[in-house]
């Protein structure tokens, strides 16, 4: 026999026992699950083709081949339609393509009914290197349209779903594609000698690439248990071969030793298969969990992208009425709509100091918004930090002066500036100041600004209502009040001391809240470094 005809017969037989190996595994493996059942239907396809396949090159006659042809092309023309069922289940589209899986069997089982007639396979006769090949039919050129078709248009189903698939099915689908993709490209250089071009099916070995590659995305990416496929394939051959054993025994003892072996080998398989199947569950619990998690994490952070959005919203249109409430209430209260009562004055005074809460509090929530969204931009200069903190202090000066606070003020003659955004820099001394106000108690503040680790260190102490360790350890998070602000009656929602740390960490600075504890007082401070690059 010629060399070719030896390789075509191998390849066939190489085909035939991959995909009929396989095939078994997978369907022994979970017979209910629909993905299953039409990867193995394809394998089984690709095998009883390859089986077939076998007998052409080792045909001594046309009869025997021209039979070959015939019966090679019945599981011919169902592979495609296989395929793309597969195609259909595993990506969770079967509803939507139903139609089209229905006309795709109809149409196959319509051109395997005619695979022995002459309107299929014509003739078969001497061509080129070949003893025997096959002339096409009228038929034939139509099952070649179904059969490409099919394949283009389950291929088309797994590109188009590679962009809305999560990375390991990306993996996945790449890996089903490049093994579809050879399986085709190789079974369809037998097609080319029927249109008399002089290409032997050299590529036929190709053919079982789709299953192994599949087994590699099985290994790789666990599109199936093939762990549990493996165990169970490999004791169904060692105790099949116990077995054929027990049979062939010579004489009492050898057959009551070969039972022994055989029944224990049964019974530790099954306690390796069970143990196998509860790790496989539990592992598939932990990946679930762990892709609800995914899932509910990826809900919470749309979630509060559209709080964070509807604040946003929401704080730029209370912020225009409770500015132009203030500058009326002020107006009132300097007579510019005629003389007013010492009774009316102080509701007006009332009525702006809950007005200038407000505005606090709509400003915190923008500064929230804006830092969240990442739409905090940021004016860096050189400044002199005393003078920010000494012109913030003229504006307490008047509050703190009412309600009997003393300020100590202990600052470095010498000059510290630093390279920050000044406004921002004011803004959480600010904030630093009015909680001092609002938890001390009454208590002198004393401030201090020093130079510290090459940069500058600047902090506000009071002897007021303190907080624990574990509120020093959160009081700058979001939202977060330490549990024992509630006593002291002043309003407040967490997010003033969020919005500082965020400044000064973004300036390359740190912040920090010490206290010995309840009622012990506090320090707050913060630190900048004398010098940050633009970045």
């Amino acid at each position: 026999m010629e060399t070719s005809y030896i390789y075509f017969a191998f390849s066939a037989v190489f085909n035939a026992f991959v995909s009929t190996f396989l095939g078994f595994l997978i369907l022994f493996k979970d017979k209910k699950n629909k993905i299953n059942r039409n990867l193995a239907w394809f394998s089984f396809g690709v095998a009883l083709w390859s089986f077939a396949y076998i007998l052409w090159p080792l045909a001594p006659n046309r009869e025997l081949t021209l039979l070959s042809f015939q019966l090679l092309h019945i599981p011919a023309c169902f592979v495609s339609i296989f395929y793309l069922h597969f195609v259909v289940n595993w990506l969770g589209i079967y509803k939507k393509q139903r139609l089209i899986i229905w006309v795709g069997y109809i149409t196959s089982i319509f051109f395997a009914s005619f695979t022995f007639t002459s309107v299929f396979i014509a003739d078969m006769v001497p061509k080129f290197s070949m003893r025997y090949w096959a002339v096409p039919g009228p038929l034939y050129h139509y099952y070649l349209l179904m059969f490409f078709g099919l394949m283009f248009y389950a291929s088309y189903l797994l590109i188009r779903n590679y962009h809305i698939e999560n990375d390991v099915k990306r993996k996945q689908i790449v890996l089903v594609l490049v093994g579809i993709v050879l399986s085709f490209i190789g079974g369809s250089t037998n097609y080319l000698l029927w249109y008399n071009i002089n290409i032997p099916p050299y590529g036929n070995i190709l053919a079982s690439s789709f299953v192994i590659f599949t087994v590699y995305a099985i290994v790789r990416y666990k599109l199936l248990n093939i762990k549990l496929i493996a165990t169970e394939g490999t004791l169904l051959i060692f105790n099949t071969t116990l077995l054929f054993r027990f049979l062939v025994s010579r004489g009492t003892t050898e057959l009551v030793v070969n039972l022994l072996v055989f029944a224990g080998s049964l019974v530790l398989s099954l306690i390796l298969i069970s143990t196998v199947k509860k790790e496989i569950i539990r592992r598939e619990e932990v990946t679930e969990l762990a892709f609800s998690l995914e899932k509910a994490n990826a809900q919470l952070k749309e979630a509060d992208r559209q709080k964070t959005e509807f604040l946003s919203i929401a704080s730029h249109q209370l912020r225009t009425p409770l500015s132009i409430s203030k500058g009326y209430v002020e107006l009132i209260a300097d007579g510019a709509y005629g003389k007013i009562s010492q009774e009316l004055r102080r509701v007006l005074h009332n009525i702006d100091e809950s007005n200038e809460r407000l505005i606090t509090l709509v400003d915190e929530f923008l500064n929230v918004s804006r830092l969240e969204q990442g739409r905090v931009q940021y004016n860096f200069q050189s400044c002199e930090i005393r003078d920010i903190v000494k012109s913030t202090l003229d504006e307490f000066a008047d509050r703190a002066r009412k309600k009997g606070i003393d300020i100590i003020f202990d600052g470095d003659r010498n000059k510290l500036s630093t390279f920050c955004d000044k406004e921002k820099v004011r803004l959480v001394f600010f904030n630093y100041i009015d909680n001092a106000v609002k938890y001390g108690n009454g208590t002198p503040l004393k401030i201090s600004i020093k130079e510290k680790d090459n940069g500058v260190a600047v902090s506000v102490a009071d002897k007021g209502i303190g907080f624990s360790e574990e509120d020093g350890q959160n009081l700058f998070s979001r939202y977060y009040r330490s549990s024992n602000t509630d006593r002291v009656g002043e309003v407040g929602y967490g997010l003033g001391l969020y919005v500082c740390r965020k400044f000064i960490e973004a300036q390359g600075g740190k912040v920090w809240a010490k206290s010995p504890g309840i009622n012990r007082g506090s320090e707050f401070g913060f630190w900048l470094p004398y010098k940050k690059e633009k970045k």
